[in-house]
């Protein structure tokens, strides 16, 4: 996937969320906008996408706040100190995660500033087929017996436990010194 169609898609997401390219292009880099796929090349050409990457405008609407964010993990080695002394070396396997937070857009410009590539860090946040090579996807599970169908049935509503009237016993027993 070239720079360009990163950007592109990168966009495409943040204008999902409400991001308006147009007015944040002729507001912030001070040149005229003549067409999308022009001011996509001025902003590869010339380097000038980090600003893109770390506008507050940007961030904000890529990774709305509250929103679910789905991402892989690279698989990691590390070594490690087992309980007897010995030394392991650790190897994880990559997974996909989710996370949500609040103010998810702070929290990942400061990643992003900490990060030595910025695209290829706001890169694991897009799930496109070109991102995945087939060595690192997880084969599919097959199930060897049929799922089994649970009933549905309503909840149980459970009674309200009472309130305590007395004092807790850890405060009736006497103290000791």
């Amino acid at each position: 996937m070239t720079r360009l169609e990163l950007l592109t898609i990168l966009i495409g997401k943040a204008r999902e969320n409400g991001f308006e390219f147009r007015r944040w292009y002729t507001a912030r880099l001070g040149v005229p906008w003549i067409s999308a796929e022009a001011s996509l090349k001025l902003l590869e050409a010339q380097r000038r996408y980090y600003s893109l990457l770390f506008s507050h405008e940007f961030a904000q609407s890529f990774w709305k706040s509250g929103a679910e964010i789905t991402f892989q993990v690279p698989s990691q080695t590390f070594t490690r100190i087992m309980p007897d002394g010995k030394t392991a070396t650790v190897t994880r396997k990559p997974f996909t995660r989710r996370s949500a937070r609040k103010d998810v857009w702070r929290y990942h410009l400061r990643e992003m500033a900490l990060a030595e590539e910025p695209l290829r860090y706001i890169r694991k946040y897009l799930n496109v087929e070109d991102d995945l090579d087939e060595s690192e996807a997880e084969p599919p599970i097959e199930r060897t017996k049929p799922a089994k169908q649970k009933s549905v049935k309503a909840p149980l509503r459970k009674k309200p436990k009472p309130l305590p009237t007395d004092l807790p016993t850890f405060l009736k027993r006497p103290y000791k010194h």
